[in-house]
């Protein structure tokens, strides 16, 4: 029981990160290699199985005995443990990384604590994953067995996370490190209910952006405070002044919130009408797809990879259908026009004038994109949209985040 435990628990992993697709894809590939393999025996009762520990739901009893936070004033520099699920060499945990080593160049102590129901990641595989792109010096990884080192603070950076958070007899202050809108990621259910329940816990919140603030304290009740996108404009620069004849546009057909098919419909439309144009997907291997239109398919990039591409392209096209993606604001700084589907969730992280926005409809996407081409003035519109990000770099939202941080500890 507990092998297929094993299996179910790496799946629901799959389904968070990647979507119902791409965990489709990985059973049936595990079906098929396991075809001629004997029968196993009969399957013991079926149990709860999740990101999050069974026991560690029932003990969080958040609505009886919600979370009040200590009281008393803490002295910088301080120790702030981190909950997270195993971290990847990209992605979200980058993100969190990347306020982890501001911290640590402002002497802060950083420990991180690895949480999983079903990856057994050691500790060398953690900070191999995260030294490509986190260079903290005064950093160490831990798995959670029930207990942390004294802090100051302790966040909790994804739903999951914040179960053990909730539960930990710690005196350090809880909070909430929030990076999308996590129910959205399951269909309605129990995962959908468990994760929701999260923000009612009495965390205090800091949100990628503005629209998770917004939505967590307007329907949630939740205190937060946010801070702005930024781009890497060391990373990614305006290096082509000339003519583009291509588009890009990020392709991740595994990850549902990022509407691949609503995507390729739109790019059908704009390929008839402007079939000169090269069409790059990126993100994914698309391969096993069926995309109506020639294409180059340029799977997982790295990142030092991307800013030639995206100074190749005239546009890009990037759905976001629950908190916006950092692309936006990086193709900016490489002179590429992004069209983005219309909504609160992009709208409130960022407002750059120079962003598309347009209804997420095929027919309105490809229109965005093939007037965005045909703009007589598209070179120039190129180097504006490059300077409107030239002063947008992460700086700014790290000091924001110590920011907040030292508020909270300094006012008891």
């Amino acid at each position: 029981m507990a092998r297929y435990l094993k299996y179910i628990r790496k799946g629901a992993s799959v389904l968070k990160r990647d979507g119902v697709l791409q965990l489709s894809i990985q059973s049936l590939q595990k079906l098929e290699k396991n075809k001629k393999a004997k029968s196993p025996r009969p399957a013991d009762k079926i149990q709860y199985v999740s990101l999050v520990a069974r026991e560690d739901v029932l003990k969080a009893d958040w609505s009886n005995a919600p979370y009040v936070a200590p009281q008393g004033k803490h002295t910088a520099p301080y120790t702030i443990n981190w909950v997270m699920s195993p971290p990847s060499s990209g992605g979200g945990h980058q993100n969190i990384f990347r306020f982890i080593e501001f911290l640590d160049s402002k002497g802060y102590k950083n420990n991180v604590y690895i949480y999983s129901t079903y990856d057994n990641m050691t500790i060398g595989q953690a900070r191999d994953n995260v030294k490509a792109y986190c260079k903290a010096k005064n950093l160490t990884f831990r798995r959670y067995k029930g207990s942390m080192v004294d802090a100051d603070v302790v966040f909790a950076t994804g739903w999951e996370t914040a179960y053990p958070v909730f539960n930990d007899s710690t005196t350090a202050k809880k909070m909430y490190f929030v990076q999308d809108f996590e129910p959205y990621f399951y269909p309605i259910g129990t995962d959908y209910v468990l994760a929701e329940n999260t923000y009612k816990f009495g965390f205090h919140g800091i949100t990628a952006g503005g629209f998770l603030s917004d939505k967590l304290s307007k329907d949630y009740g939740m205190s937060c405070d946010h801070y702005d996108f930024g781009a890497e404009t060391n990373l990614y620069k305006h290096t082509n002044n000339g003519e583009r004849k291509e588009i890009f546009f990020y392709a991740r057909p595994v990850t549902e919130r990022r509407g691949f098919d609503l995507g390729i419909m739109a790019l059908e439309i704009f390929h008839k009408q402007m079939p000169e144009y090269t069409i790059n997907l990126a993100g994914w291997d698309v391969s096993g797809w069926d995309v109506p239109f020639p294409y180059v398919n340029h799977k997982t990039m790295r990142l030092e990879q991307l800013s030639n591409l995206y100074n190749q392209s005239a546009a890009a096209l990037v759905i976001s259908l629950t908190n916006m993606s950092l692309l936006p604001l990086e193709l900016l700084a490489c002179g590429t026009i992004p069209v983005v589907n219309d909504g609160k969730n992009n709208r409130l992280v960022s407002n750059n004038p120079n962003i598309v926005y347009v209804e997420p409809s095929p027919s309105a996407l490809a229109k965005a994109l093939v007037d965005t081409v045909r703009s007589k003035d598209i070179t120039k519109k190129a180097a504006l949209a490059s300077a409107s990000v030239k002063n947008d770099g992460w700086g700014t939202s790290c000091q924001k985040f110590e920011d907040v941080l030292v508020r909270e500890l300094t006012n008891g």
